[in-house]
């Protein structure tokens, strides 16, 4: 029974630890440090910004599981278009 109740737990606790990363869409700052604060809350510790197609990478660190992941920001509207995990 009290293995039951650990697997339970653990599976209602994954899925919120998976919503920890910003998601496409999210608006997190036109700016350096708008978007590394937005970022961080999100879960994504902020290593580096550079410029890359029209586009700002933040290269991060999703606090949740230490991977190491690309956020693309739109430079004019600041929100999220994509994000990848790099391997």
């Amino acid at each position: 029974m009290k293995n039951l109740f650990s697997l339970t737990v653990a599976a209602l606790t994954f899925p919120i630890a998976a919503l920890a990363m910003p998601a496409i869409g999210d608006i997190v700052g036109t700016n350096a440090a708008d978007a590394t604060a937005a970022l961080e809350k999100a879960g994504c510790k902020v290593a580096a910004f550079e410029a890359e197609d029209g586009k700002i990478e933040a290269k991060c660190t999703d606090t949740a599981t230490s991977k190491l992941v690309e956020v693309y920001i739109d430079p004019k509207t600041g929100a999220v278009l994509e994000i990848k995990s790099e391997d």
